[in-house]
């Protein structure tokens, strides 16, 4: 937190979503913060019932989203929202969410005089979907502000954990594996991945948005990863171990990669260990961890 005495403001956008609600979830237990939601009315607030009472909620879908920053007195704006556009085919909703919103977030910011900026990006290459196109090009409008406030982008390498959406990988393969799935078609699994468990992600955006205001305007960028790649058909074969799962039958090759597939993924966390931080879980003690929660959670 910042060395003065006053308790910074945070706009926390995609406070419903896995990612911010596990860090909804852990500032407000750990307390130093007000906290401001932007949501929409019809989002389902599961993920954070336990800690709405603790926070201020706007429902962007009624209200200006100016509205909010004259209201109050906003630190830090930490976008976390995002649309991965697997249930849609219309790309507007993503740009909707991964450029429209947080341009008017950023421009919000540098009329306000918000001191940091913090974006959720990933390290997804631009051509692998709309999803990681638009994340790329909302990055272009961030360094066009960064002489206005302290911009940051945070890119995430694959992230997993308990309670995670099934339509994401690691949770998907866990809950086909679980419930013992008769297959599974895969890729050749050939892809070597990066993959970080959850509560080391957040502990990441802990670290920034502590040492945010110290680090100046401009552009600073963070890479989030556990520092180890491990191939798609060995992160499953792992889960299938660690499940002990004795009857799916892993199909690997059975799906063709898809286009523009990037077949190694990595990225260098030096520069967001220099700011305190480290991985604490390997990918056997996160996967371990998930799959225990993920049983006791579902009884299965």
């Amino acid at each position: 937190m910042s060395q003065t005495n006053k308790i910074q403001t945070i706009l926390l956008t995609g406070a419903t979503g896995y990612l911010g609600s596990n860090i909804l979830n852990t500032i407000v237990k750990n307390g130093g913060y007000k906290i401001i939601v932007l949501k929409r009315s019809f989002s389902n607030t599961f993920r954070i019932n336990n800690v709405i009472d603790n926070v201020i909620i706007y429902n962007i879908n009624e209200v200006e989203v100016e509205k909010i920053f004259e209201d109050n007195q906003i630190d830090i704006v930490l976008h976390c929202a995002t649309d991965y556009g697997r249930k849609i085919v219309d790309p507007m909703q993503i740009i909707e969410a991964n450029l429209v919103l947080p341009i008017k977030l950023l421009e919000c910011g540098r009329k306000y005089n918000v001191k940091s900026f913090i974006n959720t990006d990933t390290i997804l290459d631009k051509r692998i979907s709309h999803y990681s196109l638009s994340k790329k090009q909302f990055r272009d409008w961030l360094i066009s502000y960064k002489n206005n406030l302290v911009c940051i982008n945070v890119e995430l390498e694959h992230f997993y954990g308990p309670g995670d959406d099934k339509t994401k990988f690691v949770s998907y393969i866990a809950d086909l594996l679980m419930n013992n799935a008769d297959k599974i078609d895969l890729t050749p699994g050939e892809q070597k991945r990066d993959f970080v468990y959850i509560d080391d992600v957040v502990q990441a955006f802990l670290k920034i948005i502590a040492h945010s205001e110290e680090l100046g305007k401009g552009l600073h960028e963070f890479q989030v990863c556990s520092g180890r790649e491990i191939t798609i058909k060995d992160l499953v074969i792992t889960m299938k171990d660690l499940i002990r799962n004795s009857k799916t039958v892993l199909n690997f090759g059975a799906v063709p990669y898809r286009e523009n597939e990037v077949m190694v993924s990595s990225a260098d966390a030096s520069k967001i260990k220099k700011l305190g931080w480290s991985a604490k879980y390997t990918l056997e003690s996160g996967l371990r961890k998930m799959i225990e929660i993920e049983l006791i959670n579902n009884k299965i």
